[in-house]
């Protein structure tokens, strides 16, 4: 349970109701997100607004966009996005154990443009200020420049949805963790940790 009440869709202005069906039936099974992120009609409006605009107008191969996902997750610690987003990576063709290490530097199963959209996530995530122009280019011989900005976006959004996911305990659904399992993933690959007293 989430450190704040659930917000059911009747409780929410009727100008983003739409958003949050739409979010919780379509994107996934991020329902205990959408009732936590609905305290605030505008963050719903917008948050969730975007991702449905992005997924409705998709530039980005949904593989290189999870693998961004994941390891962001990792590097956070998030278990609610890793356990959400294992199993759409695992189904874009990278085996359970691949995702599992996928931050080990020598990861088998990934090919080289896997490794460099996950080597451009770490580096989003952990120093963006220290990026150089080498990778860039390197992106820019796979991807178009729309194409990296919205990775770029997304990359940093999900560390957004770590933070959030995390800071108030927003609890997995129903099936989430069976999914994952049923993926060829084990537990012991989703961070542990305790919340603080």
């Amino acid at each position: 349970m989430a450190r704040v009440r659930d917000i059911e869709i009747h409780e929410v202005p009727e100008d983003v109701r739409g958003i949050y069906k739409r979010f919780s039936e379509e994107y996934g099974p991020f329902l205990n997100q959408v009732k936590v992120f609905a305290h605030r009609a505008p963050v719903l409006k917008h948050i969730q607004g975007l991702l449905l605009d992005l997924k409705d107008e998709q530039i980005l191969d949904k593989r290189y966009l999870e693998i961004a996902l994941v390891v962001v997750s990792k590097i956070n610690e998030c278990t609610y996005c890793v356990a959400h987003h294992a199993p759409r990576l695992v189904e874009q063709g990278l085996g359970a154990e691949t995702v599992a290490n996928i931050l080990e530097p020598d990861c088998p199963g990934l090919n080289d443009v896997d490794r460099l959209v996950r080597d451009f996530a770490v580096q989003v995530t952990e120093k963006p200020q220290y990026m150089r122009d080498v990778i860039f280019d390197e992106m820019k011989k796979h991807f178009t420049e729309e194409q990296i900005v919205e990775l770029t976006v997304r990359t940093a959004l999900c560390g957004f949805f770590n933070r959030v996911n995390d800071a108030l305990q927003i609890g997995m659904e129903e099936g989430v963790i069976e999914d994952y399992l049923s993926h060829g993933s084990s537990t012991e690959a989703l961070p542990q940790h305790d919340a603080a007293e």
